[in-house]
């Protein structure tokens, strides 16, 4: 190899290093953290069904979701599990045949407790008021904001004889940001509900 040719290799040499960090420091790289993102959610149309089954009320269903008894070992009848399979959420729902006034009073401050047991992780917890005089429909519905297992708990009750509790949750890590649209699209299938049950 001749003079000429090993000081071109020699430059060569020197140039390919120089060239490759120059490439690498070119351009406007941002190494700040990108958002988190989220898949993409398909909302089925909202189309409802009534619930008839063998209990004392009847109320509408959206056709997504499937309404099967609570398999809990200490779960009384007419005690039904409202599931969203492809939301991986559980609407449950317990029912209890009022037998005296210390009973309706007990119910009434056992959801009240219940519903502020999420008071550790909830940014905020209101109350509203659910009333239907015509069809004998009164309760509370507790809206629970922030990172909670649940979101929105609520009962229903005549008064006298019939009461009945709800509580949303999703079998998911509770972060409100990533579960904001289903949660959204979910609780207008809850209204649904408390607007059409009826007693039987």
């Amino acid at each position: 190899m001749d003079l000429q040719t090993k000081t071109s290799l020699k430059k060569l040499l020197i140039q390919i290093p120089a060239l490759l960090l120059f490439a690498s420091c070119s351009g406007n790289h941002d190494y700040s953290p990108k958002p988190r993102g989220y898949f993409r959610i398909d909302f089925p149309k909202k189309e409802y069904q009534t619930y008839e089954g063998g209990c004392p009320f009847t109320f509408e269903y959206p056709k997504y979701a499937i309404i099967e008894p609570d398999k809990a070992p200490k779960a009384k009848p007419c005690w039904l599990n409202m599931q969203f399979p492809q939301f991986n959420g559980t609407l449950h729902l317990s029912y209890e045949h009022i037998l005296s006034k210390k009973e309706f009073n007990e119910l009434i401050e056992d959801a009240h407790k219940l519903s502020f047991k999420h008071t550790v992780k909830a940014s905020s917890i209101d109350q509203g008021s659910i009333r239907y005089p015509d069809r004998k429909i009164y309760g509370i519905y507790y809206t629970i904001e922030g990172n909670a297992a649940s979101s929105v708990q609520f009962y229903l009750t005549d008064s006298t004889r019939n009461y009945i509790r709800g509580a949303l949750y999703f079998n998911t890590e509770p972060r409100l940001d990533s579960i904001q649209p289903v949660l959204t699209f979910v609780k207008k299938d809850v209204d649904m509900m408390i607007k059409s049950l009826k007693w039987k």
